[in-house]
């Protein structure tokens, strides 16, 4: 695969601006046929500094338009990709933008800087709301090509790498000025980024001056950090042929077998120590010890089940676990609730996956529990990750309308991609009484922990259990005895048991060598625990 990375000349002159583009739109038009992806530098549709918003805008104004034409004619009459960087026009301004082109010239996506400088806010009054919010990796699929996206400022920022990383990227398209940098730094950036991503890096940037030796260094590099081109000042194209099959991987320390860097790094990741909010981050499900006080549908005695003021009093007390219920609705979105019928958790009737989300939204969740939660809705799985990811660990009961007929693999697929856009996978599990599912979750995320329920065979939970690989099995009193916690023990599994409210109980329980307890009023049973650890 032939890859072409333009690096035009850059002015601080403003009047030079339409001489500098007539140059871009020549660089496009010298592309051919034998060239697979062609990288463009950052701001394109602004060749020359513009030192204020109004000749900013002027300039996007009367080259953008012409710019990304020209592009997308490049693409298709040489069958390329070709990624350009401009402005764009949202809803609340214009965007530092990279455009997607395949080869068909068609418009295969967008990515939106994701670090502004502060003159880009400040000065120019670029769009910047979207960047204070939550937001994965972007990643567009070309020709089942994995293509990730960084823009200048963006590769300063490490610490994003690695979520990067976990996107199996295959080639990271970097649009760049970065002009107060030196060939170097641009080169040991670029090397780090491939190096962490197990991804092939191609960078375009602008030449200060053939002379420089800061701005430029567009390049190529390889998975293991092999530099294959940098034209470091020189104005003009260049080429490089890079294979995708050719990953990177080493001894995961020694003696193990090969595996990418950024697969070994999260083996050993401790995200408590450096990142956001990190000392609200626990030990995820594999190394927390036990016993453990799971708050059942959240701390429900204090707060409606199943809600958000529910797990929040919970986690906020520390509770190792939560546990929560999860249903499709009719329109396919999942959201949580205990029963299958409204009758006891709302306001409404009927079945909670005969209704949609719309029509869900407008019941109400909190008065059943007391007036001052009136008002509250229906609580989606999206809105639970997005509050305690990290912060507690995930008991996930996955519902079904009985315990033999399977679900929907889209809808299982839609809550694994959901808990690997929150980064979960480490502090979740699931729990099904219903046998064909748990055969589902271990095709569909078989890295993810299932927990064997009752079903319609809660005495023969252990053997159920050992059939379908699941490494905890949650025990259903009173069906239950010594004999099963013993043979489960002897078989790897943690035993979780449903349900305790009561002290002395649960002090029985833990004697009898349950590992969790449910409960639905964490505040008592979770003294238990500290009892014994005193």
């Amino acid at each position: 695969m032939k890859v072409c990375i333009v690096q035009p000349e850059y002015s601080t002159d403003y009047k030079r601006s339409n001489e500098l583009f007539q140059k871009e739109l020549e660089y496009l038009r010298a592309c051919d046929e034998t060239i697979d992806i062609i990288v463009m530098p950052e701001s394109c549709d602004c060749p020359a500094l513009a030192k204020n918003k109004n000749e900013a805008e002027q300039s996007s104004s009367r080259y953008r338009d012409i710019l990304l034409k020209e592009a997308a004619n490049t693409a298709k009459r040489c069958s390329a990709m070709v990624f350009i960087n401009a402005r764009s026009q949202g809803e609340k301004g214009l965007r530092n933008t990279t455009y997607a082109f395949d080869r068909e010239g068609r418009l295969a996506g967008k990515y939106f800087k994701q670090h502004l400088v502060p003159g880009e806010v400040s000065e120019l009054k670029l769009d910047s709301g979207y960047t204070f919010e939550f937001s994965e990796p972007t990643v567009i699929e070309i020709e089942g090509i994995r293509f990730g996206f960084l823009v200048c400022y963006d590769f300063y920022f490490y610490e994003a790498f690695a979520n990067m990383a976990r996107q199996k990227l295959d080639i990271i398209i970097g649009c760049s000025h970065q002009r107060s940098d030196t060939h170097r730094a641009s080169q040991v950036m670029s090397q780090f980024l491939a190096y962490n991503t197990n991804a092939f890096v191609i960078r375009s940037s602008v030449s200060m001056d053939e002379a420089s030796d800061i701005g430029g260094a567009s390049m190529v590099v390889a998975p293991d950090g092999k530099v294959l081109c940098n034209m470091r000042s020189r104005i003009g194209m260049e080429t490089a042929d890079i294979d995708l099959s050719n990953k990177y991987y080493k001894p995961a320390g020694y003696g193990n077998p090969p595996a990418a860097h950024y697969e070994y790094i999260e083996k050993g990741r401790r995200p408590w120590k450096y990142r956001p909010a990190g000392s609200a981050i626990v030990k995820p499900d594999a190394i927390m010890p036990y016993p453990r006080i799971c708050a059942h549908r959240g701390f429900n005695t204090v707060a409606p089940e199943n809600s958000l003021p529910a797990f929040g009093a919970a986690v906020a007390m520390g509770a190792e676990e939560i546990e929560f219920d999860l249903w499709q609705t009719a329109d396919s979105k999942i959201v949580s609730s205990h029963d299958s019928t409204l009758d006891r958790v709302s306001d409404g009737h009927g079945f909670i996956y005969e209704k949609t989300y719309d029509e869900l939204l407008q019941l109400d969740f909190g008065a059943v529990h007391g007036e001052h939660f009136k008002g509250l809705k229906v609580l989606t799985f999206e809105k639970i990750l997005e509050k305690f990811s990290c912060h507690t660990v995930m008991n996930i009961h996955i519902k079904s309308q009985n315990n033999t007929d399977p679900l929907p693999e889209q809808y299982l697929k839609d809550i694994v991609a959901l808990i690997d856009k929150y980064d979960c996978r480490k502090y979740v599990y699931f729990m099904t009484g219903n046998d064909t599912v748990l055969e589902q979750l271990r095709n569909i995320a078989p890295d993810i922990c299932r927990c064997c329920g009752g079903g319609d065979a809660p005495w023969e939970m252990v053997e159920r259990a050992i059939k379908y690989d699941c490494k905890k099995i949650q025990l259903f009193k009173p069906w239950f005895n010594q004999e099963m916690i013993d043979k489960a023990h002897r078989n790897g599994m943690v035993c979780n048991v449903f349900w305790s409210d009561d002290p002395e109980e649960a002090r029985k329980f833990l004697h009898m060598g349950i590992d969790t307890i449910l409960t639905n009023d964490y505040g008592i049973i979770s003294q238990i625990i500290k009892e014994q650890a005193e």
